[in-house]
């Protein structure tokens, strides 16, 4: 992290495509590390980070479902829109945060 950035939420969660990782949400980006994790001794580590984006970069952020509560997020890249569908405890309390954290990043 950057020495301006602070961590607004983070979350264990897993991503339609991607899989398991942990989602985080900071002032100034949105990204997502796999996590690699063993059941024999319930430990569990970061991998690399498969999704790191720039807020500016977020053109939609919207929660879908009701029983399996994801949070839809769709952000511009070189090649087109991607969009990426993270399955989280509080999709509608995610919601709020990003868009409240996109909202301040735009205005700096």
């Amino acid at each position: 992290m950057e020495t301006n950035e602070k961590r607004i939420m983070q979350e264990d969660c897993s991503e339609d495509s991607l899989g398991p990782g942990i989602l985080t949400l900071t002032n100034l980006r949105l990204a997502f590390d796999k996590t690699e994790g063993r059941i024999l001794d319930f430990s569990k580590k970061f991998g690399k980070t498969v999704l790191e984006t720039k807020l500016d970069q977020i053109t939609d952020v919207a929660k879908e479902g009701r029983l399996m509560k994801k949070i839809r997020i769709k952000i511009k890249t070189d090649e087109g829109e991607k969009v990426y569908k993270f399955g989280v405890y509080s999709n509608g309390k995610w919601e709020k945060e990003v868009k409240e954290a996109i909202s301040k990043y735009s205005s700096q």
